[in-house]
């Protein structure tokens, strides 16, 4: 049996409230109204990464809705309620649920994605592609019909060809399709290097360029903290296994660049999946959209001839630094100076990219 959320469920006149306060007329208040316009966020896909980037952004006090759509109805109706029972500790956000993208998300002004199939451990985001472009036929036209002015954000993997696979199913302008892209990514990469110079990850300069996953480029030109340079500094006190100083090489840097890679792999093998870092990271990117704080993240977008080592005849979308705001993509770092190591790099994962796009067809 159903049980019932709200008192109007269980036999309350729903005209109660307008009984307990006395509404004052506007003579009565003497004072215009305030106006506010209401911003509403519609997450896809009410999974782990779904439910985690909601609970952060609900904790942010960024959105008025929240609207939460998954296929499985009581799976996301019993999200729902769980976030409404943690009201009288929240601020006062319209939390909704269902199955229906079209009806639910009208209005938005930012569309999450985050359905797809969960990944395996040892799979590679590439690997899920065929499994979710499908899906994406049924989302995202839909969503994007529903609210033709939002800004379309893409948290599904593969990020990057699904972001491309939203922007082509949608219509919308490339600046108002993104992808979470390596903005993960180069957190995770600035915690490493924090731990290791024993200041804030905050405070570290450092991005993660390319694709979201295996052929990730790491910019290690120009990570900085408090404006020097950390490369110099890794490179003087980089030593051997055998503890003997010995010189600094290329090696060193993919182990770390690794390392980071490998960080999403070793939290899906311990916990079976990953949620609370792409829950904030998300979070961070939906508040510089929303709030107009043109703040840089390292994000998906269309990326042909932005750059050297991506040419400016395939369109893909991949990692730069770009500038955010509530139009979207404002700014991506075209001047961006990057070593002819890490050009190539570059290179190497857009031309990955772009074989997948082409493939598609789209």
């Amino acid at each position: 049996m159903k049980k019932a959320s709200s008192l109007s469920e269980l036999g309350f006149d729903a005209d109660g409230p307008s009984t307990f306060f006395r509404q004052l007329t506007l003579s009565e208040c003497d004072e215009r109204p305030p106006r506010r316009r209401l911003i509403k966020i519609s997450v896809i896909g009410a999974g782990n990464v779904g439910m985690a980037i909601a609970q952060t952004i609900l904790t942010q006090d960024l959105a008025d809705e929240i609207v939460l759509v998954d296929a499985v109805a009581d799976k996301v109706r019993g999200e729902m309620l769980d976030l409404q029972h943690a009201a009288a500790f929240l601020p006062r956000v319209n939390i909704v649920s269902g199955t229906d993208i079209a009806s639910l998300t009208r209005s938005s002004d930012l569309v999450i994605v985050t359905a797809g199939a969960r990944q395996i451990p040892g799979e590679t985001r590439l690997n899920l592609l065929q499994r979710n472009v499908s899906l994406f036929r049924r989302i995202v036209p839909a969503a994007a019909e529903a609210s033709p002015e939002s800004l379309l954000l893409i948290v599904s993997n593969p990020v990057d060809v699904l972001t491309y696979v939203a922007w082509k199913l949608s219509g919308f302008p490339a600046s108002r399709v993104i992808g979470s892209g390596t903005n993960l990514d180069s957190s995770r990469f600035r915690f490493l290097l924090a731990e290791h110079l024993e200041v804030s990850a905050q405070d570290v300069q450092a991005y993660m360029v390319g694709e979201h996953g295996d052929s990730s480029v790491a910019l290690w030109s120009s990570i900085s903290v408090a404006g020097m340079p950390v490369l110099a500094h890794l490179q003087r006190n980089h030593r051997s296994s055998a503890a003997a100083a010995k010189a600094f090489d290329a090696a060193a840097l993919e182990g770390i660049r690794r390392a980071v890679v490998g960080s999403a792999y070793e939290v899906i093998k311990l916990k079976g999946y990953t949620s609370w870092a792409i829950g904030y990271s998300v979070a961070s990117i939906a508040w510089s959209l929303l709030r107009d704080q043109r703040r840089i993240h390292p994000v998906s977008v269309l990326a042909k001839g932005l750059v050297r080592g991506v040419p400016a005849d395939r369109e893909l979308f991949l990692s730069l630094p770009a500038r955010l705001g509530r139009a979207g993509v404002i700014g991506v770092a075209a001047e961006l100076e990057l070593t002819e190591e890490e050009e190539k790099r570059l290179r190497v994962s857009a031309d990955t990219l772009w074989g997948y796009c082409h493939a598609l067809g789209l």
